[in-house]
Formats: C-alpha cells, sequence, structure tokens
C-alpha cells in the first residue's frame, strides 16, 4: 500500500505514526465515510486493497456505508477500527460499540488480535481475504492499548505468505458444451459484469466477439473493458436483445435489477444461459442455467476460444447488423434532443457538452441519478477502470472520495465527476480534503432542483398532485460552496457555455465544479429499477 484514506481519532494514531516511519501516504477527509469509499475506488484502481483507517464507535459506524458500497460492488480494500483499550472492555469506555458484530454481514472476514505480536498475521490474512475471488472489503478491529504496547521484532508472528495467484479453471466439458450452444444459437448475447473487469479479459473477451459476431453489453467495472467504438458493443438496445435472445453468456455478472433479474418478460421462457463466475453461490442466483461454470472470466474465454472450429461462424452476424440498425435509430431519437439549445440547459444536452469536454482518457465518476445516466450513455470510455459508479447498492456520496483516489493513483490523468445536485451535497466537504492535499479534479453538476429520479417515480406511482420531499432550491450556489473550500466555482446556464467552464476549472489547478442549471421540465423514465 502507499496510501492509508483516514480522519484521524485517538484510537487510531499509532497507525499514523507507523505510516510516517514507512512513507505511506495519508490522505486525511471529512467524514469517515468519504475514507471508505476513497478506498474503494483505491482497490478498483489498482487491482490491491485499499485501506482506510477510523477511530472507535461512530468513526467505525460512519464508515459501514462506504464498506457495504464496496461489498456489493467486489471492490478489494480493508478497513481497520479503532477500538476501546482491552483493559476497559465491557467497561463503558469511549466510543464503545459491537464493530465486529457489525461489520460481519457486509465484509468477507472480520477479524481482531488480542496481542501486538499478532498484528501482522491478522493483517495479512484480511488482505489475502480481500483479494480472494470474488474480491471484497474485511474488517480489522484494532485494540487501542494492543496498537500501543511495543513488540520485540523477533517475537512478531510471521504472516501467511503469499496468496495463491493461480485463478479458478473451467470445467472442460462445460466449455465444450457452450461452444456447441454458440454453434447453434441465432440470437447470442453477451453480458459482462464487473468480474470481466477484474479478470483483465479484455483481449479474450475481444477475440471472442468478433469471432462469433456476438453482441456485447456490459456494466459495472466492465465499462471500457471494449473501447467505446468497439463494433460489437452496444447499449441502447439491450432491452430488446435479451427480450428475444436465445443464448445468454453471462460473465462475471449477477442477475439483479440492472438485467431485469435474468427472468419473464425481460428474457424468453426457453432461453438458454451460460452463467461463468468464480464464486459458485452466485451461480444461478435468481434464475436456473443451462450451464453453470465455476471460473474467472478470462480462463473462461482462453478455454472458450480453444473451440473457435465449432462456432467460428457468421451464424449471428443478421442479429448482430438487426441490433446495431436498432442502436443507430435509437441514437438518432436521443442526439436530436441532445441538441437543444434551451437555457435552461436540457439534461441531454448537459450529457453531450460534458461527453465532448472529456479527454479521451480521462477517469469518469458518476454520482447522482439521472444525470448520470444520461451521461454514462454518452460519455466515451475506451480503456477498463476508467468509468466508476457506486456499482449495485447505488450508494449516493461516492464522488468526491472516489476522485481523491483517483488523483492520487493517476496524478497525469484528468479526473471528472458528474453530479446531481442532490448528491454533491453528501460529501461535498471533500472538496476541502482535496484542495488542501493536492489532489484537483473537476466536478461537474446537473442542477435540476429535485431529486430527479425519485420525483418520476413519485410522478408514476403517485401522481403529480402534492409532491413531498422531492424539489430541492435550485438556486443554490454550488459554485460558492467549492470557492470557499478552497477550490473553483462557476454557474452556468446556457448549453454553449459548458465547455468553455470546464476548461477554465481544469486549468485552475485546484477541484473544481462547475454548477451548470438544469431544466426542471424533463423527468427520464426510471422507476423500474424500484418495482413500479
Amino acid at each position: 500500500m502507499d496510501a492509508l484514506f483516514t480522519l484521524t481519532g485517538g484510537h487510531i494514531s499509532p497507525i499514523f505514526d507507523g505510516c510516517k516511519d514507512r512513507g505511506i501516504r495519508v490522505i486525511d477527509v471529512r467524514h469517515e465515510q468519504a475514507a471508505a469509499h476513497a478506498a474503494d475506488a483505491y482497490g478498483r484502481l489498482t487491482f490491491r486493497p485499499g485501506v482506510a483507517a477510523v477511530t472507535a464507535g461512530p468513526g467505525v459506524t460512519d464508515a459501514i456505508t462506504g464498506v457495504t458500497n464496496a461489498f456489493y460492488a467486489n471492490s478489494p480494500m480493508v478497513l481497520l477500527g479503532g477500538r476501546n483499550p482491552l483493559a476497559l472492555e465491557g467497561m463503558g469506555a469511549l466510543q464503545d460499540a459491537p464493530q465486529l458484530e457489525l461489520l460481519r454481514p457486509v465484509t468477507k472476514r472480520v477479524d481482531t488480535t488480542l496481542e501486538t505480536r499478532r498484528i501482522r498475521e491478522v493483517l495479512d490474512a484480511s488482505f489475502r481475504a480481500a483479494l480472494a475471488p470474488r474480491m471484497g472489503p474485511t474488517y480489522v478491529d484494532l485494540p487501542m492499548d494492543v496498537l500501543m504496547t511495543p513488540v520485540d521484532p523477533d517475537h512478531v508472528v510471521a504472516a501467511g505468505g503469499q496468496r495463491a495467484t493461480v485463478p479458478p479453471g473451467p470445467d472442460p466439458d462445460a466449455v465444450a458444451a457452450t461452444a456447441g450452444l454458440l454453434a447453434q444459437a441465432e440470437r447470442p448475447v453477451v453480458l459482462c459484469g464487473s468480474g470481466t473487469y477484474w479478470s483483465r479479459a479484455s483481449q479474450e473477451l475481444d477475440a471472442l466477439a468478433r469471432t462469433a459476431q456476438l453482441p456485447v453489453f456490459v456494466n459495472g467495472m466492465a465499462r471500457g473493458i471494449l473501447p467505446s467504438d468497439h463494433p460489437n458493443l452496444l447499449g441502447l438496445s439491450r432491452k430488446q436483445a435479451l427480450r428475444q435472445a436465445d443464448l445468454v453468456l453471462a460473465l462475471g455478472i449477477d442477475f439483479d435489477f440492472r438485467v431485469g433479474y435474468g427472468r419473464p418478460p425481460a428474457y424468453r421462457d426457453d432461453v438458454a444461459v451460460v452463467h461463468v463466475d468464480p464464486q459458485p453461490d452466485r451461480i444461478g442466483h435468481n434464475r436456473p442455467v443451462t450451464h453453470g461454470i465455476v471460473s474467472d472470466v478470462a480462463s473462461f474465454l482462453r478455454a472458450l476460444l480453444s473451440h473457435d472450429a465449432t462456432f467460428g461462424r457468421t451464424k449471428a452476424s443478421p442479429w448482430l447488423e438487426e441490433l446495431t440498425t436498432e442502436e443507430g435509430r435509437r441514437r438518432e431519437a436521443r442526439d436530436a434532443a441532445a441538441s437543444s439549445d434551451a437555457s435552461p440547459v436540457h439534461p441531454l444536452r448537459f450529457a453531450r457538452e460534458v461527453a465532448r469536454w472529456a479527454d479521451p482518457d480521462a477517469i469518469v465518476i458518476g454520482d447522482g441519478g439521472d444525470i448520470v445516466a444520461h451521461t454514462a450513455g454518452q460519455v466515451r470510455v475506451d480503456r477498463p477502470g476508467h468509468w466508476m459508479d457506486p456499482g449495485p447498492f447505488g450508494c449516493l456520496g461516492v464522488g468526491a472520495p472516489f476522485a481523491l483516489a483517483a488523483a492520487h493513483v493517476h496524478p497525469d490523468k484528468q479526473v471528472l465527476v458528474v453530479y446531481g445536485d442532490g448528491s454533491f451535497g453528501f460529501n461535498a466537504m471533500e472538496f476541502e480534503s482535496a484542495a488542501r492535499q493536492g489532489l484537483p479534479f473537476v466536478g461537474v453538476v446537473g442542477n435540476d432542483g429535485a431529486w430527479g429520479e425519485m420525483k418520476a417515480f413519485h410522478e408514476r406511482v403517485y401522481g403529480s398532485e402534492g409532491m413531498v420531499a422531492q424539489d430541492l432550491t435550485q438556486d443554490v450556489s454550488y459554485e460558492g460552496v467549492v470557492t470557499a473550500l478552497g477550490g473553483y466555482g462557476q454557474r452556468v446556464e446556457r448549453p454553449e457555455d459548458i465547455g468553455p467552464a470546464l476548461d477554465r476549472a481544469a486549468a485552475s489547478g485546484v477541484p473544481a465544479l462547475v454548477n451548470v442549471l438544469l431544466d426542471r421540465g424533463f423527468r427520464r423514465e426510471s422507476a423500474a429499477a424500484y418495482g413500479a
């Protein structure tokens, strides 16, 4: 590790002293949730566990939201939590809480140690658990007196050794059967989730898609696994493709709300499904599968490509052409709305301007609801790890914390956060953290003065009369907040001013925010995720 994300606290002070001695950068934030989110992002960007340290009691409970987000996103991270001294156990010490019990449901492993000499051993086990498939967060409870007790280096218990690095390989018979299904399928679809990213399967996926002429759809951290202009990568036609598919290759993906739970009417009753995942109990979750294959995605694809003589044909080409045509039709309709010159700005025009401005190699972070969905559909993501959003937990507030980690890991890249005006408020104080520590990034707020996604849901279910808790004040100087925190801010009301404002924000060299006022009347249909 080369960075620790934290908020200071007496229970964990010895950790800071150790970081100073070891040359580990301490990036301190204004809320423990932000420390956990930053560690989540660090894990996603580096494939190494991000590490956060928080003080006992409220420090740990504040971090739980960030840990839970990492848990559902399968991000490797280790949370270190301070704890009251063992000598005061059960006596009502300051900030006492049942921390192991609180963290157990949303981590892969929780642990503690009562002996200073065993800290290294416990940490090693936690790091290995965080990296084991599926990856995820772990938690270590560290009593204050254990941390502060000197120990002879000769008495330190040795760590457990190197972790296994060979990924699980697929069953050869199941791979051969999958090749046979591909050879017969006329409407195959490939669904790629974050497991495709974690197994670094870009080359293998590209080879399979081109060889078998397969349409590919991605979500989660799989954005960028194929470049945006890849001929087989589709997006706008996904619902149509899944409803008509006769074969679905589900690669490192969960059948959750993002893909219709894998069930009719989103899928055909008779669709064949091959589900590949390194974690056996995720296979077949929410729906039966034709073949369940326990493997990392890259290993499976390499094995499947060895059968290219079986399926290496163009039977699926008409299907791919049909979906590509549908993509074009939908894109034309979207682009017509994105050409609006209205002021306040149409959300799709906002998305177009932001997408045009973003550097091709930028790390783009989505923190919001509808406005992030609009922008995600237009921004180019050509490399793995260059799009980050909360993931399936849908946690607002990741923007600035993710940006802190991204600016640390990739100081040479443009880091851009796309905010809703609601989500901006969750961790806005982290602009001060970024300014104080020289970690600049650019944020842009799509400000429609509402909890837009929730407002659409409320209108659909309850009608437009009597709106409750859906509106925000649009005329808030979010840019002024950032300026007061040591950054740069600008307000924009016309679409043609968005790009120049973003240029000035990036040139400022400090954390910056462009606050764009949007048309309050436009609503995206977004109620499906809530079962409406």
